[in-house]
């Protein structure tokens, strides 16, 4: 607060001396002094301590000026503003806590022109600034309209005294008006400076009188507005007090009130629904408090959409299953061609319910690439038992509450999912299928994952506590199903919770019979045909399978087929056709267009260095092709194809054993070979990222065929992770590798030995179509893999060199060095 002081109490002894040239610099945070005035101040930085101290020690004056920025703690000379107020320190006081309290009196506006001293504190070289004053009819004018409108602020404004605006009636001294007002006003510093170093006084008066008549518009405004919010209190009061007459009124001559209908109804259907003992004690404890709340206070209708939320869930509503196994069996088979394992789960889990009704659910996690039918299997599922079904998505789901619901204190408050899905479904026990389990992130709204643990662990979920609810319900009868492309991502706690279910791609066999069996009859209903009009031979099915679609399910299988059908069900629309159309390979083609797909055999380059490997991907499985290239340098490997660390340490290691163990596989290479030639690995394509240690052999392989010109046999694909040593390690995959090397016309898979129990998950058809090769050295993958070195392979002419040429050897070196474009 700033205390004005008439001019002759403020012209001490400090005052009328002259001031020094240099002064200490005391800033100041928030706040601008002005001359002629008296300031308080407090001071507990320890470098303003000490210039208190040292200035009390002396003539007790110092230049006191705002800092541009309160949230500098030390300001330096470029913190502070240039124009500030001499002043003496009339008194001061020491404070327990270490800070000072001090009174300065204020004297003349001065500039600080340099700085001449940082350390312990500031101290800096000043000059004066004196009034530039005009005695006008104008400067008159101004005073007065200040004067007046300051007085209409201080009968507003509590924090300024009413003995103020006496003192400012009584100043004659323009200066020392516009001084007086501005520090006593609750204005921005940056105003307050401006008025501060503004030299000419009618110029000063006019800016405070723009700056007064603002603070009184807003301090109307704010009136205004409190006058409107004390009228409609009372208009409230005075609307509740009429309610209530009426009211009694309506009692008296029996009329209904159309609130305590609604509250009646509602407490009717509390009544009548079969709800749990402390669930009811809530219900009705809410109901109490509608009744006495009027229709338009805030909070009746939260409480009646909570009451109607209690209703509605289905608290000891269950259905009765359908324990016969047989039958459960029979709905499967119709709905879903093999997968046999998760049949015999499913099974498994009814013979149990079957002997134990009480049993806990089981938690399933279906994974496997898109198409397979996951989402449509917990359909069946439910069907099999007699359950209702309902299916949640958490894919891409940030938000805790999504879950979990909002309380009740947010605007627009509602249930989280999960019980959302046990409303929607009727029934405490249903099958409920939560989707893209594995996309579920966190945000700043909470962790989902993390909500997902008590809703999927049988221990917890009896008593599961919904925030917008806030009552237990037990979703321990409810048979959760949760569907991943990927485990990564799922969290190690949440994944723990759930019984992993992997469903594979199918084979080519297998994709024929579901298009027989499901896809075909479906497209034919959707789009308006018949058996009568249309019918698909298994060659056209084929051709489709393999030439219009590359996917581990039978999504886009599905796709292509009611493309077809849409084609010929125009045809017939348009009155072109009124016979059956029977559709053969040469119609797929007139139909869909030329074939997209080509087996990725054939389009393999035929050279030394190019080997091919498997690889997994979260859709299933796809065949690489390992490109090696060697070309003067010195010594360098470059790998391409954006590939992952892992991948790049597994080729770093298959260098290494190709270096050491080259020499039995070809023609001596000369010691310095490899230090004069770099060698570039690249994996099309190269815009998919890749990792993983699986295609160490392929590398092996490739790089060993690249030294030696040897040909890598185009009927063979590899997997298997490699060693210094030469031992080849299992990997993970395998029946999606097999499915790919399967598509792509391979007939040869080189895999880990240790791999070889996996053979029992591959279907009998794809065993029988492709030849396993176990091993467990690169020596026998090279065995395999390899062309043998006859030396009468037919001459290929026109072929770039993609190598040089080993030493030694011209006729070999050539023909290592051609490739075809």
């Amino acid at each position: 607060m700033t205390i004005y002081l008439p001019e002759s109490a403020t012209r001490g002894d400090g005052a009328e001396g002259k001031v020094p040239a240099t002064l200490p610099v005391l800033p100041l945070k928030d706040t601008v002094s002005f001359p002629d005035t008296v300031i308080p101040l407090a001071a507990g930085q320890p470098r303003s301590i000490e210039l208190l101290n040292d200035v009390l020690g002396g003539n007790r004056t110092l230049v006191m000026v705002a800092s541009r920025s309160a949230d500098v703690n030390e300001p330096g000379p470029d913190d502070l503003y240039d124009v500030g107020v001499v002043g003496t320190v009339a008194r001061m006081m020491r404070v327990p806590d270490g800070t000072l309290r001090i009174l300065v009196q204020t004297h003349q506006r001065v500039r600080l022109t340099e700085y001449v001293s940082t350390e312990p504190y500031l101290v800096a070289r000043i000059e004066e600034l004196p009034d530039v004053v005009e005695d006008t009819q104008e400067l008159r004018a101004l005073m007065r309209n200040v004067q007046s409108t300051s007085a209409k602020i201080i009968e507003q404004v509590p924090y300024l005294p009413e003995e103020l605006a006496i003192a400012l009636a009584n100043i004659d001294d323009p200066s020392e008006l516009a001084h007086a007002i501005a520090g006593a006003l609750r204005i921005p510093t940056e105003e307050k400076q401006a008025l501060l170093e503004e030299l000419n006084v009618e110029r000063r008066l006019r800016r405070l009188s723009q700056i007064l008549a603002r603070e009184l518009e807003v301090i109307s405004l704010g009136s205004k507005i409190q006058s409107q919010v004390q009228s409609e209190l009372e208009r409230g009061q005075r609307e509740y007090y009429l309610r209530q007459q009426l009211k009694a009124i309506q009692e008296e001559l029996g009329e209904t009130d159309p609130e305590q209908a609604e509250a009646r109804e509602l407490r009717e259907q509390v009544e009548a629904a079969d709800l749990p003992d402390d669930v009811r004690k809530v219900a009705e404890r809410e109901l109490s408090r509608l009744e006495r709340l009027p229709s338009q206070a805030a909070e009746h209708g939260v409480i009646r959409t909570y009451v109607e939320w209690i209703i509605s869930l289905p608290w000891k509503t269950s259905t009765e299953d359908d324990l016969d196994l047989t039958k459960a069996r029979r709905q499967l088979d119709r709905d879903h061609y093999d997968i046999e394992k998760i049949k015999e789960r499913i099974l498994e889990f009814l013979a149990v319910q079957k002997l134990k009704p009480d049993a806990r659910s089981a938690i399933l996690c279906f994974l496997g690439p898109p198409g397979v039918g996951k989402t449509s299997l917990g359909r069946s599922i439910a069907a099999a038992m007699g359950r209702r079904f309902e299916r949640i998505s958490v894919g891409g789901v940030r938000d805790e509450s999504e879950i979990r619901g909002h309380r009740r204190t947010y605007v627009g408050a509602m249930p989280g999912t999960i019980i959302r899905a046990i409303r929607d479904a009727g029934a405490n026990n249903p099958v409920l299928m939560i989707d893209e389990i594995d996309k579920m992130g966190a945000g700043f709204q909470g962790d989902p994952a993390s909500a997902m643990l008590e809703v999927l662990d049988p221990e917890q979920n009896t008593t599961f506590r919904d925030h917008y609810l806030d009552l237990p319900f037990d979703l321990s009868r409810v048979l959760f199903i949760t569907t991943a492309n990927v485990l990564d991502t799922i969290p190690a706690p949440l994944r723990d919770r759930m019984e992993v279910i992997q469903l594979s791609g199918y084979t080519e066999a297998e994709k024929l019979e579901i298009a027989k069996r499901y896809l075909v009859p479906r497209q034919i209903e959707r789009n308006g045909l018949s058996k009568s009009k249309i019918e698909f031979v298994d060659e056209a099915l084929e051709l489709i399978i393999d030439g219009y679609t590359r996917e581990a399910g039978v999504r886009n299988l599905e796709r292509e087929i009611g493309a077809v059908c849409r084609k010929v069900a125009r045809e017939f629309a348009e009155g072109k056709r009124t016979r059956k159309r029977v559709i053969r390979p040469r119609t797929v083609t007139e139909l869909l267009g030329r074939r997209r797909f080509i087996e990725e055999s054939k389009i393999r380059p035929r050279q030394p260095g190019v080997a091919t490997g498997l690889a997994w991907t979260p859709v299933g499985g796809e065949i690489l092709f390992i490109e090696a290239a060697a070309y003067p340098g010195d010594g360098r490997l470059q790998i391409t194809g954006q590939i992952g660390d892992v991948m790049r340490e597994s080729a770093a290691a298959a260098l290494s054993w190709a270096k050491a163990n080259v020499a039995r596989w070809g023609r001596a290479v000369p010691d310095d070979w490899w230090r004069t030639h770099d060698i570039h690995l690249h994996v099309p394509a190269g815009a998919i990222p890749k990792d993983g240690p699986s295609a160490g052999v392929a590398m092996a392989t490739a790089l060993v065929s690249l030294v030696t010109g040897r040909f890598v046999r185009p009927d063979v694909a590899m997997t298997g992770e490699v060693t210094l040593t030469g031992q080849v390690l299992p990997i993970g995959g395998l029946k999606e590798k097999s499915l790919a090397a399967h598509r792509a016309g391979i007939t040869t898979v080189i895999a880990p030995k240790l791999n070889q129990p996996d053979l029992d998950e591959i279907p009998p058809q794809l065993r029988r179509g492709i030849e396993f090769k176990w091993v467990d050295r690169v020596d026998q993958v090279l065995r395999e893999a390899l062309e043998p070195d006859d030396g009468d392979r037919p001459s290929r002419r026109g072929r770039a060199a993609s190598r040089p040429s080993a030493p030694g050897d011209g006729r070999a070196g050539a023909r290592r060095s051609r490739a075809r474009a």
